[in-house]
């Protein structure tokens, strides 16, 4: 597994080795230890979820205060442009974002540590199948979101499609008025 830092500190694309001929592919998408000795952080996953969506749609910007979740993202049918902003007060990266294109080909993983807001579009016309293993629960309750088009952000977005955003989304938080991370 090849691991590549995005310029924010801890948020991390890994990208695993595949083996494969001309019936398929093998890979292993998660190891402990592996993780635990490229990344140096050892993490226990909690909660696996699996979301589908068409062309187009966006979600996010999404995180949990006080009970933060570090995500490990990946995609295994379509695209998707994953999108992370830093929003840890006492970093010297607050406020700045990194998209990285997640696919079925290419097989790229990101972590997402706890600090960050998350979100995604898909860039497939067939939809995506994205899948996030969490390090802590999902909690409603600690849920917070900032608007996806945020002006101080201003996001590089696909313009591929248009953007499809839930009403919940839509009515996000600008990232100035936003609860930051300690």
């Amino acid at each position: 597994m090849q691991v590549t830092e995005t310029g924010l500190a801890g948020a991390l694309i890994l990208e695993p080795k595949r083996f494969g001929d001309a019936r398929g592919h093998f890979f292993e998408s998660f190891n402990a230890r592996t993780f635990a000795s490229l990344a140096g952080l050892e993490v226990d996953f909690v909660q696996d979820n699996h979301s589908f969506s068409q062309a187009g749609v966006l979600r996010g910007l999404h995180y949990q205060l006080p009970r933060p979740q570090g995500k490990l993202v990946r995609v295994v049918r379509g695209a998707v442009l994953d999108v992370i902003v830093d929003l840890r007060a006492s970093s010297t990266t607050l406020g700045r974002w990194v998209a990285v294109p997640l696919s079925a080909e290419n097989g790229h993983q990101l972590w997402v540590p706890p600090g960050f807001a998350h979100g995604f579009q898909v860039t497939s016309a067939e939809g995506a199948d994205f899948l996030y293993k969490t390090t802590d629960y999902w909690s409603p309750a600690d849920e917070h979101c900032i608007r996806w088009d945020d002006p101080d952000l201003a996001i590089g977005w696909s313009d591929q499609w248009p953007a499809l955003v839930s009403d919940k989304d839509a009515r996000g938080m600008a990232f100035r008025d936003a609860v930051k991370f300690p």
